[in-house]
């Protein structure tokens, strides 16, 4: 069990009845999960869902909600994506992190976008509540090791402009495409590889290309290895 550390408090009036929430991730059965461990509190009602970053940000817009839970890899361009197209249009709304991972990339990355706390999916439930209850509120929330990395970010400790953001901009999956093309290896041993199709792999090399604003492999390459990602 973890429990989550205030690190910023803002003033905020009182607010009466549950906060409305719009909960992104792309598992339908994390999603379903969590509804149903939030489904007996009266904290929280659950106004809408997305399981990638067009779905997630057609959601909050369309329902305005008091606060998003919002996992960091996400299919279209991951969690921080989802920030920065929302609050170019809704730049009030509030997103608490949830995610599997602890990568101070992903943490600072997320934070630097403009979410309000991070927190990791071990959490227990009536400390997911508390995270929600304050972020929501105005507080910024962390658990307590991610809140040493953003607190390192700040202090200089960890070199934020290292934090890619365009590496941030792929899904897990194209990353690991990405990765592997520009290893060399050919669409079909890709595909071996990951166990997917060439179509598929095609279709992930094109996102991964446009995504990067680059032109063909050659480039590719050239940007995997100036980052050292190969």
């Amino acid at each position: 069990m973890q429990e989550p550390v205030e690190t910023a408090t803002e003033s905020a009036p009182a607010h009466a009845g549950p906060w409305r929430i719009v909960l992104v991730d792309d598992h339908a059965m994390f999603r379903a999960g969590v509804r149903h461990e939030l489904g007996d509190s009266d904290q929280v009602e659950v106004v809408g869902e997305g399981e990638d970053v067009d779905t997630a940000v057609q959601a909050i817009l369309e329902t305005q909600p008091d606060l998003v839970l919002l996992d960091v890899h996400l299919p279209g361009g991951g969690g921080a994506e989802v920030v920065r197209r929302v609050h170019a249009q809704q730049p009030e709304r509030r997103f608490l992190a949830l995610s599997v991972s602890d990568a101070a990339e992903d943490v600072i990355g997320v934070i630097r976008a403009g979410a309000r706390g991070y927190v990791t999916k071990s959490i227990a439930t009536p400390e997911l509540l508390e995270a929600i209850d304050r972020v929501a509120g105005g507080d910024a929330v962390f658990s307590p090791r991610l809140a040493g990395f953003v607190l390192d970010a700040f202090s200089g400790s960890i070199d934020v402009a290292a934090v890619d953001e365009e590496l941030d901009r792929l899904s897990p999956r194209e990353r690991e495409v990405m990765k592997l093309i520009a290893r060399g290896y050919a669409y079909k041993e890709v595909a071996k590889e990951l166990f997917i199709s060439i179509k598929t792999v095609e279709t992930h090399v094109s996102s991964v290309l446009r995504k990067l604003q680059l032109s063909n492999r050659h480039q590719l390459t050239k940007w995997a290895t100036d980052r050292k990602l190969v």
